[in-house]
């Protein structure tokens, strides 16, 4: 009978433990477990550490609390201003209610993701080009929004939506450089129009200046005439003097114009073959040549005529 006895506790003790193994649960800190029993949603979320359950009643779903990080697949599309594009994002969410995204949705990963895929492409018609490329935080704060009105009710939050490229075709790519390339030459050319109208204005002052002062000019002549010296490969040539600068601002038209006849005879006379000076030289006696004799001449030669 004692036998009997110590057989029937070693079994009850051999039956709790296999009920406290099948009934003891572990929950990581990052996870939170929901529990059904008999197929009903039992209140209250277990939280992180040890938990038993009911073996054979009940059941324990652990949901995940981590923020995910899923990538969105690139869509195409067409923009508001008609031109192709291939867009990509991702997105950065997390489950804030672990009942809601249990009970309320079958997968809540494939259901956010497949709200992303459609957003974006509705986010792409709405959009025109230059917002895709250059306002993208005004974008991902609207696809951000667009994303996170259903996924309230399926206990997921929309922590951040970021779109990472945007893939244009070659031909508007080529577009695109031509159109940079032609503004940066416009600003180029209006910068160089500009330094001209003033050094134009700083021209126009000093002259003004130099009017009252004509020996002002004469040392800037020299100043370019040094200034050009300097340089091994440039040749200056003045064609006439400085002093003839001097007479034309002293003299009056008609003296003037006089001396600049006589610059130009004198001009065309240095130019002109004739004056050359002709050498003359001393005619020396040449050695002629022995005449040619015909035939009859030399027949008389012959006979001593």
């Amino acid at each position: 009978m004692v036998e009997g006895l110590v057989i029937g506790v070693i079994a009850l003790v051999c039956v709790c433990a296999i009920y406290a193994l099948s009934a003891a649960r572990v929950v990581k800190q990052y996870e939170r477990g929901v529990v059904f029993r008999l197929g009903r949603l039992r209140e209250g979320v277990r939280g992180p550490g040890f938990t038993l359950i009911v073996p054979f009643v009940d059941r324990l779903h652990k949901i995940n609390m981590q923020i995910v990080t899923m990538p969105v697949p690139a869509q195409d599309g067409i923009t508001r201003d008609n031109v192709t594009v291939r867009v990509d994002a991702v997105i950065y969410f997390k489950v804030v209610d672990a009942s809601d995204a249990l009970i309320r949705v079958e997968n809540y990963r494939f259901a956010v993701s497949q709200m992303a895929q459609t957003s974006l492409r509705s986010i792409i018609g709405k959009s025109e080009l230059d917002d895709l490329l250059s306002n993208r935080e005004k974008l991902n704060q609207g696809l951000e929004l667009m994303i996170d009105s259903p996924s309230v009710g399926w206990g997921v939050q929309i922590d951040r939506v970021e779109i990472k490229d945007v893939s244009l075709p070659e031909t508007m790519k080529r577009s695109m450089a031509r159109q940079a390339e032609a503004d940066r030459e416009r600003r180029a050319r209006v910068i160089n129009a500009d330094a001209e109208l003033q050094a134009s204005k700083k021209l126009a002052e000093a002259a003004q200046e130099m009017a009252g002062q004509p020996a002002a000019l004469q040392l800037r002549l020299l100043q370019t005439v040094v200034a050009v010296a300097a340089e091994k490969n440039s040749t200056l040539v003045l064609p006439f003097p400085v002093e003839l600068l001097r007479f034309l601002e002293r003299a009056t038209p008609a003296e003037a114009e006089q001396a600049v006849r006589a610059v130009s005879d004198v001009a065309e006379e240095a130019r002109s073959p004739e004056a050359k000076p002709e050498v003359v030289r001393e005619e020396q006696p040449e050695e002629r040549e022995p005449e040619k004799l015909g035939p009859e001449k030399r027949e008389r030669q012959r006979q001593g005529v």
